[in-house]
């Protein structure tokens, strides 16, 4: 039993890591700035393969009354605020500033057991609290590289995470098991994302973007799909088979990893690492460009930067 928790314990570190480290490179790396493309895209998959691991019976989904259901909404609207938020954050943070600001929705779960369900919270995770809550607070003012739109978006979404956290640990019985939650939030982000990516503008500008047509694109967006669910499926295994406390330094010892792992370039935005779109209409060669470096930007760009301009654009 306990060589089975630490496999799952080892998957969860591993889909962590791997699922923040792809969002990270298509968020800002490629600079795809999309989230309810993005977002749903991610959401789509993430159902689609929870309802075939249903129907395999890997998994097991109940039949939800329409009262489960409906009583249920409000906590996926938080999750839809979660990942579009996270996503708008996730794009302009650095890995370490996003990962303090999630912590930081903490802070709001502790309030609310003390303030409204009046429970008696041990000191330890009251002082913890207050660290993560001085630790985003001094953020701003140590963050050599502040942005504004950022941390508004990273604050919106660390008070939908706590907020959808204490909804899902309120002390009214719920007839919905993790599973049946979490394909509820896949369906309805799906429907409310869909339908929010004209009115967003997100889908006309998608048809700008200019990787749109790059293999590593959609390889990155198919394996954030995937790594997505992994991570989902691994993070409910694990919540099953341990301790709150055990899940928490789970999750800690991930979060380590991930910022150990991530680069400080890892924040910078797409104009920095490859040339613009608008330089490579004024060659009028762009395509010429891409096909002279196998269709991989960067090592055109490597190309470019070393002095081998002529031979990639196909200049003589």
């Amino acid at each position: 039993m306990c060589v089975r928790r630490g496999l799952v314990g080892l998957a969860f570190c591993t889909c962590y890591l791997a699922s923040h480290l792809t969002n990270k490179y298509v968020l800002s790396v490629l600079k795809f700035t999309c989230p309810t493309l993005f977002q749903g895209w991610q959401t789509l998959v993430g159902g689609l393969l929870l309802h075939v691991s249903w129907r395999l019976g890997w998994v097991e989904i109940n039949s939800s009354s329409r009262y489960d259901v409906l009583a249920w909404l409000p906590a996926s609207v938080l999750f839809v605020g979660i990942i579009y938020a996270g996503s708008r954050a996730l794009s302009r943070l650095a890995i370490p500033v996003f990962l303090t600001l999630h912590n930081a929705a903490e802070v709001i779960i502790c309030g609310h057991r003390i303030c409204f369900r009046k429970e008696k919270t041990p000191p330890a995770k009251i002082c913890s609290a207050l660290l993560l809550l001085a630790a985003a607070g001094s953020l701003p003012f140590n963050d050599a590289q502040f942005d504004p739109d950022g941390y508004f978006w990273a604050v919106i979404h660390l008070l939908c995470v706590g907020a959808y956290k204490v909804l899902q640990k309120s002390p009214k019985p719920s007839a919905l098991s993790d599973i049946d939650q979490q394909y509820i939030n896949y369906l309805f982000s799906v429907a409310l994302l869909a339908s929010a990516a004209h009115p967003t503008g997100d889908l006309l500008r998608a048809q700008d973007f200019p990787f749109l047509y790059f293999y590593r694109f959609h390889g990155s967006c198919c394996a954030s799909g995937l790594v997505g669910f992994l991570l989902t499926l691994s993070a409910l295994k694990l919540k099953s088979l341990v301790a709150p406390g055990q899940c928490a330094a789970w999750l800690l010892m991930a979060q380590v990893q991930l910022i150990g792992t991530s680069r400080p370039a890892g924040h910078l935005g797409a104009g920095e690492v490859f040339p613009k779109r608008k330089e490579l209409k004024e060659t009028g060669e762009s395509r010429l460009w891409l096909c002279r470096c196998g269709g991989c930007p960067l090592l055109a760009y490597s190309q470019t930067s070393c002095g081998d301009g002529r031979r990639a654009t196909g200049t003589r």
